[in-house]
C-alpha cells in the first residue's frame, strides 16, 4: 500500500487552509454565497483532495499530475481572495491567516513539482 498522504506536511497545512477558507468565507457577504465563497471553498478543498489521491495513485508520474492540478487550484483561490480583498465586503477582512497559509502551500506544492520534474 502507498505510504499515507495524511503524513504529508503538504496535505496536512492544506487541511488547514481549508478550515481557515471556511472561517473567512463565513464573514463574506450573503449575496456571495453562489460565487465566491463557494467557489473559494471549493477550490480550498481540491487542494487536499488532489495531493490524496495522487498519493494514493499507482506511480510517480500520476503524483506529479495530481499535485500540478492542486497547484492549479491554490493559485485560483489566490485570485479568488485578490478579488475579495478589492471588494467592498471585503475591505475590513482579516486575511493573514489565509494569506499565510495558502503561500506555504504553495511553496510546498512548487517545491514538490520542481522536485518531481527533474
Amino acid at each position: 500500500m502507498k505510504p499515507d498522504y495524511k503524513n504529508l506536511i503538504v496535505w496536512q497545512k492544506s487541511m488547514e487552509l481549508v478550515v481557515a477558507v471556511y472561517d473567512l468565507t463565513d464573514k463574506y457577504s450573503r449575496s456571495e454565497i453562489y460565487g465566491l465563497t463557494s467557489q473559494s471553498r471549493r477550490c480550498s478543498v481540491s487542494i487536499p483532495s488532489n495531493i490524496a489521491e495522487g498519493r494514493r495513485r499507482s506511480g510517480d508520474k500520476e503524483f506529479y499530475h495530481f499535485l500540478s492540478i492542486s497547484f492549479g487550484s491554490g493559485a485560483e483561490l489566490e485570485t479568488q481572495i485578490e478579488i475579495a480583498k478589492r471588494l467592498t465586503f471585503g475591505q475590513n477582512l482579516d486575511f493573514s491567516k489565509v494569506d499565510s497559509l495558502l503561500e506555504e502551500v504553495m511553496k510546498m506544492l512548487n517545491s514538490l513539482l520542481q522536485k518531481r520534474q527533474n
